[in-house]
């Protein structure tokens, strides 16, 4: 396990000298459940922008569509990568995290057995802000 080593020690190099701006991230992110046939093997790009009062603030978040990296089809997740979900807005909490984000946004995938944008998608996008945290999302529909 020679990469465990070698990660390791890299992680100990990041911790002792971190980058000195880490308020944009990347995250890979993969469905975990196996039986979910819409995303099973998929893996998607999400997108984190920290403001400086983060965590008392909420990130951005939203997927970034790349070419192996497509925004999934979901009931709330629109063409552009904006993500209609409570936790990025009303519901959010200093004591969340990017793990609690990511595990939420995995939670509200695997439930979901739809291939569907929402049906605003077109009239959303075409006016959008380029921030989604600029969007007052109306949080309705808790079943997917």
């Amino acid at each position: 396990m020679a990469y465990t080593k070698r990660l390791m020690k890299e992680l100990e190099g990041l911790q002792k000298n971190p980058p000195r701006d880490l308020k944009e991230w990347v995250v890979d992110l993969r469905v975990l459940d196996e039986t979910n046939a819409l995303y099973r093997g998929k893996a998607f790009r999400l997108y984190f922008k920290f403001p400086p009062e983060y965590p008392v603030e909420v990130p951005q978040v939203q997927f970034i569509k790349e070419s192996d990296h497509p925004i999934p089809l979901h009931p709330h997740i629109y063409s552009n990568g904006h993500i209609c979900l409570d936790l990025l807005g009303t519901e959010w909490s200093p004591v969340q995290n990017v793990s609690s984000i990511c595990i939420s946004i995995q939670s509200m995938l695997t439930g979901n057995d739809r291939a569907e944008r929402p049906p605003d998608d077109e009239r959303y996008v075409k006016h959008a802000p380029k921030n989604p945290k600029d969007t007052k999302f109306y949080y309705h529909d808790d079943t997917v």
